[in-house]
């Protein structure tokens, strides 16, 4: 096939088997010159290996950043302050990641006067859509090169088979096994899909899991800790400043070690087919739990319902890659004005796979008039004689259907 002029491309490059053999195809096939990026969003693996691989095949523009700072701070926190959950259950670890790889490619395009990024995602998944939407946002005129939907190489046998025929390395991991599944990590969440998981009534096995212990060998012993939020993020455990990045990185840590944050979906793909994954996003279900009773305690009931209205569109969009969009945009201002109030502390306890919240406070923002709310006497605070025409008002129109049915 005739393939658009590129002379130089940007790729999104993690050093495994599928970029290493697309370094070299976009080489062989379009004879341009490639600028590596790889990108360090917390995936918690070695990156200097990649570099060590791009400057074999001949790479002189490499680039090697640490994102985990902007990923947590203007992706993953803003994206919580929605509460956002797809289909009831996936925290998008893996969506929310894809806008920020795309927008520093499309930004190292411009650094480096290349007129093409590409990358290695595949044309049955969602991630494609996530890269390009974001890249054609932040730069209409960009060309975008998609191998897999453009070569023969459909299978892992293939893409081996053509890495020995060109010399390229391919590393196995260290005791010289290497996971069947297909997997992305970030500071957010693991995932893993492939293999056994392709077959939904299969339970994955215990070696399966990265980041967390089994709940049943969770320790026996619950632990409480205390997230403090300011504006609807966390940015304290227990009393101890932390940067976004360090905040969910600690809470990762507690939480794989309680058992916390293990999924098993079918989820719905943006491309129409239903797919199966197991997640990993400890650090993400404390803050989803902890944020939920943060605004419990400081919104304001309608504006509180109101999010949660919007919180399944909100999802959707980040799920389908529509992160640099108006529609996102105005979402995310009225969420975020809602969140000046959600100031204050919630205490949780861990225990075997469970987040449990067991304390509130807010010294500036909570809502809770206890002098309201009691059960005692009230000495007058409130006027429980008002329900009276509350309820009559209310129930006029049942009143008015009741009479003309009887």
């Amino acid at each position: 096939m005739s393939r658009p002029p590129v002379n130089k491309v940007v790729l999104a490059y993690s050093g495994g088997l599928d970029t290493s053999v697309i370094l070299k195809w976009l080489q062989a096939e379009y004879g341009c010159e490639v600028v590596t990026f790889t990108a360090d969003i917390g995936q918690g693996e070695e990156l200097e290996p990649a570099r060590a691989k791009a400057e074999a095949a001949g790479v002189k523009e490499i680039y090697i950043d640490d994102l985990r700072e902007e990923f947590v701070r203007d992706f993953v926190y803003p994206m919580f302050r929605a509460n956002a959950v797809y289909e009831g259950e996936y925290l998008l670890g893996t969506s929310i990641a894809r806008p920020l790889i795309a927008k520093r490619l499309v930004e190292i395009a411009a650094e480096t006067g290349a007129d093409a990024i590409s990358h290695g995602a595949t044309g049955k998944g969602n991630d494609q859509v996530r890269f390009e939407l974001t890249a054609y946002a932040l730069n209409p005129e960009i060309k975008i090169i998609a191998p897999w939907r453009e070569w023969d190489l459909l299978s892992r046998e293939k893409l081996m088979t053509y890495a020995a025929e060109h010399g390229i390395a391919i590393e196995q991991k260290r005791d010289g096994s290497k996971s069947p599944y297909s997997m992305d990590a970030n500071l957010l969440h693991i995932s893993y899909e492939g293999y056994d998981l392709e077959d939904p009534w299969v339970e994955p096995g215990p070696d399966m899991w990265r980041w967390s212990v089994a709940p049943e060998d969770a320790p026996d012993t619950p632990i409480e800790i205390t997230l403090g939020f300011t504006h609807g993020d966390v940015t304290a455990i227990d009393g101890k400043a932390m940067s976004p990045a360090e905040v969910l990185a600690e809470l990762n840590r507690i939480g794989g070690e309680h058992g916390i944050g293990r999924a098993d979906i079918v989820e719905n793909r943006y491309v129409g087919m239903k797919s199966r994954g197991c997640y990993e996003t400890p650090g993400g279900t404390i803050l989803l739990k902890a944020h939920r009773a943060m605004e419990s305690l400081t919104l304001d009931r309608e504006a509180a319902h109101l999010k949660d209205e919007l919180m399944p569109r909100y999802a959707t969009l980040v799920y389908n890659g529509y992160w640099f969009t108006p529609e996102r945009a105005m979402l995310q201002a009225a969420i975020d004005q809602t969140q000046q109030v959600v100031n204050g502390d919630v205490r949780l306890k861990l225990y075997k796979g469970n987040v449990m919240v067991v304390g509130r406070r807010s010294a500036t923002n909570s809502l809770f008039d206890e002098s309201i709310a009691t059960f005692e006497e009230d000495a007058g605070a409130y006027d429980q004689g008002d329900a009276t025409g509350f309820i009559r008002l209310n129930a006029l129109r049942l009143r008015v259907a009741g009479r003309r049915r009887g």
